[in-house]
């Protein structure tokens, strides 16, 4: 059963002037593993992050690093959830991430599915 679905788009260039003015941005909005990453990757995760809190129904409690985009061996993205992210998503039953994630041209863009069992 399908809890949420979460969309986001980064426009490249706006965010890596961000993070280029305003170092500490990638402290507060990363986690250590995410951080050694290319600028164009982090706003892909930064998409992905946004798009967690629209699937979560985007409450205003959660905290940027209770969301961090992790990488299987494979490649494939996938979310790992703690804190307020997993509180939020434990109440609504999710159960599994789905998380595509691209970056090309001048925008990444992230698409975010959370899965339940019902309840």
């Amino acid at each position: 059963m399908i809890v949420g679905i979460g969309v986001d788009v980064v426009a490249l260039a706006r965010f890596e002037r961000q993070i280029e003015r305003t170092p500490a941005l990638v402290e507060r909005l990363f986690c250590p593993d995410e951080r050694v990453r290319h600028p164009r990757s982090l706003a892909a995760r930064f998409a992905a992050k946004e798009a967690v809190a629209k699937a979560l129904g985007a409450p205003g409690n959660l905290r940027w690093h209770d969301c961090e985009v992790v990488t299987s061996p494979s490649g494939a993205p996938s979310i790992r959830a703690s804190g307020t992210v997993a509180e939020r998503a434990t109440a609504l039953g999710v159960s599994r991430w789905h998380v595509s994630l691209t970056h090309d041209g001048d925008s990444a863009i992230a698409m975010v599915v959370a899965e339940g069992d019902g309840l």
